[in-house]
């Protein structure tokens, strides 16, 4: 991607600003550069807020938690609640829809599915357009405004388009979305377009179509919003501060999550990291990200590493061998080249947390068991339940440890999953010899309806088998 003219570094006076994280490079730029990826080596960039210049972190968090009863929007928002750690002046124009503020859930079926004494659910699927994209974008559109772009783009599996569609029309500028054709859930196309965006519909994968949203990045008309964008991050981060105060600020041992393009662990881990440099918590929690099978290029290079000494310094790889052709009906992260994949891992390792992926079979049936807890998920949500089950079998999670999972999308973003699984039709197309064959996915716990005579002695009958 063409990048502007950088600075030579951000005005000492800024409150933030953009910063290589190659430790090799460690390059850093202004706040208002228009940049995504490092113009001087490629890397990947994020916004240095600065934590260490907030002199007392005590009064910080009494602030937070007193914005909780205020009717001010910007409190009322569960990100700019937090905007001291946020990369803004007060002065910008900031745009919400009233995002985060979403709930933790205790989910005693899954925690006892996965052989633990407890288990939370903090179900990101509760923001404005379902997923947990919404945090992320009230701040990438701020910034949109704030360097005076015209149009916001995205490449999408479905929740960053129909999040990018809303805020956007929210800030009056225009939305475009790129989507593979035919490979998106169809409600969450429908959001897109009633939001008003421009869907471009491409022959291709994800993959594809973030290779030509950065080709339009080059426009300076043009602002991409994908997670390769720095402030997505920013607002993403927020969910850590969130968590922690719905925790008493009581670290959990473990924060599991899906990886697709890996925006939500890299933000994650973000956040973690300055609540930890200003005291407010003493420790990382351990932070695992789970990958589908078919789309797992992170969960593979993780398993080659070398064992990681405590005190030496993370270095990262250099490249990652992506998945050319990802599959998974987990399409939220049917993704096999994450832009985000290095911030990701460095955070896994600096938490000595673990990378692994689940497969098709695994993940139908732990969404199926957290619908068993009422409460309903998208499919790549559900890769933490299973990633969470298999963990413990290995032994890196144990019984009474706390662990809290992160449901990234609502249960109606794929409604034809959930149906297809408990009536028995759910199948993954692949490749079998010279033809495509569907292979099967028979449910463990499959609850399909059930034809029974009008009269009440045969639905009391049926009632009575059922206990």
């Amino acid at each position: 991607m063409t990048q502007q003219p950088p600075s030579v570094a951000a005005p000492p006076s800024a409150k933030a600003a953009q910063r290589c994280i190659l430790p090799e490079c460690g390059a850093v730029y202004g706040i208002r550069e228009r940049i995504y990826v490092c113009p001087k080596c490629g890397g990947p960039l994020e916004i240095d807020c600065r934590v260490s210049a907030i002199r007392d972190a005590a009064v910080l968090r009494s602030t937070w938690e007193s914005r909780g009863n205020s009717r001010d929007p910007r409190d009322i928002s569960g990100v700019w609640r937090y905007r001291e750690l946020l990369p803004f002046e007060d002065s910008a124009p900031f745009v919400t829809l009233y995002e985060g503020d979403t709930p933790i859930y205790e989910a005693p079926r899954s925690a006892k599915y996965c052989a633990l004494d407890a288990l939370r659910l903090k179900h990101q699927g509760c923001n404005p357009t379902g997923s947990f994209k919404d945090t992320g974008m009230c701040a990438a559109v701020t910034q949109a405004l704030v360097l005076g772009a015209h149009t916001v783009v995205c490449a999408s599996t479905g929740n960053t388009a129909a999040s990018l569609a809303a805020y956007a029309d929210r800030a009056g500028l225009q939305p475009a979305i790129l989507l593979p054709r035919g490979q998106i859930s169809p409600a969450k196309l429908a959001q897109s377009m009633d939001y008003g965006a421009l869907v471009c519909e491409i022959d291709g994968n994800f993959d594809d179509c973030m290779r030509l949203i950065q080709e339009l990045g080059e426009d300076p008309s043009i602002y991409v919003a994908n997670s390769i964008n720095p402030f997505r991050i920013e607002g993403q981060k927020t969910v850590a501060f969130e968590m922690m105060n719905q925790c008493n600020w009581r670290v959990p041992d473990h924060v599991v999550v899906p990886g697709g393009n890996m925006g939500n662990s890299s933000a994650l881990g973000k956040g973690f990291e300055e609540l930890r440099a200003l005291g407010l918590i003493g420790r990382l929690p351990r932070l695992s990200v789970i990958q589908a099978e078919g789309a797992s290029p992170l969960a593979r290079l993780f398993a080659d590493l070398p064992p990681a000494k405590p005190s030496a310094e993370i270095q990262l790889p250099e490249t990652l061998a992506f998945e050319e052709h990802p599959r998974t009906l987990a399409t939220a992260i049917k993704i096999g080249a994450p832009v985000s994949w290095k911030k990701a891992l460095r955070a896994v390792l600096r938490s000595d947390g673990k990378i692994i992926s689940v497969s098709e079979q695994e993940i139908a049936d732990a969404k199926a068991m957290i619908g068993r807890d009422g409460i309903g998920c998208e499919p790549a949500s559900a890769t933490t339940v299973a990633g969470i089950k298999k963990l413990v079998a290995a032994g890196h999670i144990r019984r009474g440890e706390s662990i809290v999972a992160v449901l990234t999308g609502h249960v109606l973003k794929d409604p034809d999953y959930v149906s297809a699984y408990h009536r028995g039709t759910l199948a993954l197309e692949r490749a079998q010899g010279g033809s495509i064959e569907p292979q099967r996915i028979a449910g463990a716990f499959r609850n399909a309806p059930q034809h029974v005579e009008a009269s009440k002695s045969a639905i009391l009958k049926m009632l009575e088998q059922k206990r």
